[in-house]
């Protein structure tokens, strides 16, 4: 069974975002937290790995109805942002590139 962690983008009651990510590896003991920027999401992701050896399989990804597409863009921008730096930071690629095929 794969490491698969859900993560959640919710937007509270003063309508600012925040991801809420839920460990439900094991169905009796459901773990759930709740970041309210991409440096306490990047943290609380790399501490929950850790209790798997630092290996996450995949992160499926979700919104609540009421979040407005323009929550999700600013998201991606700066998700892309954070991962530019963090490729810059270990000189490689953090995440796969597709290979076009010919």
């Amino acid at each position: 069974m794969g490491v698969v962690f859900t993560s959640t983008i919710k937007i509270d009651d003063t309508g600012k975002w925040y991801i809420e990510i839920e460990d439900a590896i094991d169905e009796d003991d459901v773990r759930v937290e709740a970041c309210f920027d991409l440096d306490e999401y990047e943290k609380k992701i790399e501490e929950m790995g850790a209790e798997y050896g630092g290996h996450i399989d995949e992160v499926k990804w979700r919104k609540d109805e009421n979040v407005p597409q323009v929550v999700i863009d600013e998201l991606r921008v700066k998700m892309a942002e954070h991962r530019e730096k963090i490729e810059e930071e270990r000189g490689e690629p953090i995440t796969p590139v597709a290979q076009r095929k010919n």
